[in-house]
């Protein structure tokens, strides 16, 4: 019983703190907190039909939450890299127009003389 409620209390301090932060949360916090929330309630269904919900919790938090750590950590790392493609494509198109102002610019100076 000790154990279930160290467990139940580590995971609702956890959240808690999480939730103190005061900023949103990124795809790999959310990926894991609903990793383990439905590892936990799986783990629940599964525990209780057998005789042990808590324990069944306790072992389907922990893998969910490792599971969608790794799923939500995959994803944030693509996010980041879509975001830094996207800045790099920025970059290029404002190289692209400064270097057609100066083509134009060349060609009304090759016009004049």
């Amino acid at each position: 019983m000790r154990i279930r409620f160290a467990i139940v209390a580590g995971l609702a301090a956890a959240i808690l703190a999480a939730g103190c932060t005061g900023q949103p949360l990124s795809t790999r916090e959310e990926g894991t907190l609903g990793g383990a929330g439905l590892g936990a309630g799986t783990g629940a269904i599964i525990g209780a039909a057998v005789g042990h919900p808590g324990a069944g919790a306790a072992i389907g938090a922990g893998l969910g939450g490792v599971t969608g750590f790794t799923v939500g950590n995959s994803m944030q790392n693509q996010e980041t890299a879509n975001q830094q493609t996207q800045a790099q494509v920025q970059q290029q198109q404002q190289e692209i127009e400064q270097q057609r102002m100066q083509i134009q610019e060349l060609r009304q100076q090759n016009e004049t003389e």
